[in-house]
């Protein structure tokens, strides 16, 4: 099987390129090195610098592909309430981009990696896939509407389709430099620092994670078999609803620091509780949790520490900046 894959230098989608590599797959790839490291491709991928927006570029790397796994994105919730246009460009429109050069190509079979975001603030937990999405806001906005585009288009030009919903994955090769996005990486990345975790709001938000692999499985599940095929499917835990508050005490025991945490006002449009349920990715992709939350984040402690700790990287642009903008990005002080 040929697999393309949008994101490889990236968290999950170098992850996931690993896996497929090992399972006897060829492996094509594309970046544009936003939210990745170089360092994080295989070897044995063939990976081109190519960004998801550059459709004449993919239509010709596509040749004799069997499957497109849409995995690329600015994966920005928070920062999209101050950065729509860069988080929209990056995960809509290079959607639409990349589901035209599929069709073009004449490619089989479609994934798309979406987000719990689609979900937004529901009056109920754990999520489940029947409910009406209600994102709230630009990132869960983009995501979803990339969902709709992938639904309309590959129906309309017979192409297989599965929707994948991960949420709040963690594991090694997660960027732990990036002062807008993965908490636990950031936590990490400070406390080897020697710095107090960073936490918006009262850090009583509750979330899942889900480990690196669990995800990974669940995408290759996705591509052999047909009960996938059309669905909508979460993937990640629903068994470890913990606080920010928790997770920040869970690393820092780990860690054996002790560190009081320095709390920021409320990011806007944050969900406050956001858990999905795995029922249908049980019953649809035979997931099973393998990895415990301490063992996940263990990964990550001595990925960080192997790889070395890094300031903080603060060149993606805010485009909207007024009182609500966290000071924590306009000042710097992550």
């Amino acid at each position: 099987m040929k697999v393309f894959i949008t994101g490889i230098a990236g968290f999950l989608g170098s992850h996931l390129a690993d896996a497929l590599l090992a399972d006897g797959s060829e492996v094509v790839g594309i970046d544009n090195m936003i939210g990745g490291y170089i360092d994080n491709v295989p070897d044995n991928a063939s990976f081109h610098t190519v960004d998801c927006l550059d459709r004449d570029s993919i239509v010709s790397l596509l040749k004799n592909v069997d499957v497109v796994v849409h995995a690329a994105c600015t994966a920005y919730e928070g920062l999209s309430v101050f950065s729509p246009a860069l988080i929209c460009n990056n995960t809509t429109q290079a959607t639409a981009t990349v589901l035209s050069a599929a069709v073009t190509a004449k490619v089989s079979k479609f994934i798309y990696c979406s987000s719990m975001a689609r979900y937004g603030a529901q009056p109920v937990w754990p999520f489940v896939e029947e409910m009406v999405c209600q994102p709230q806001d630009p990132y869960g906005i983009a995501k979803y509407a990339a969902e709709l585009l992938t639904k309309n288009i590959c129906d309309t030009h017979g192409i297989d389709y599965c929707i994948l919903v991960p949420h709040n994955i963690i594991g090694p090769r997660q960027k732990y430099d990036d002062p807008f996005r993965n908490v636990a990486s950031i936590m990490i990345n400070r406390a080897l620092q020697g710095k107090p975790p960073i936490i918006y709001g009262n850090g009583e938000q509750r979330r899942c994670f889900s480990f690196i692999d669990e995800c990974v499985y669940c995408i290759k599940e996705s591509l052999v078999r047909s009960s996938a095929l059309g669905q909508v499917i979460n993937i990640g835990p629903d068994t470890r609803f913990i606080t920010i508050n928790q997770l920040s005490r869970t690393i820092q025991d780990l860690m054996n620091t002790n560190f009081e945490p320095i709390y920021l006002p409320g990011r806007p449009q944050e969900v406050t509780n956001a858990s999905c349920s795995a029922n249908k990715a049980r019953q649809l992709l035979d997931y099973r949790e393998s990895t415990t939350l301490e063992e996940g984040l263990e990964t990550i402690i001595n990925y960080i520490k192997n790889r070395g700790i890094r300031d903080f990287d603060y060149s993606l642009p805010i485009e909207i900046r007024n009182d609500l903008t966290p000071k924590s990005w306009t000042q710097k002080l992550i």
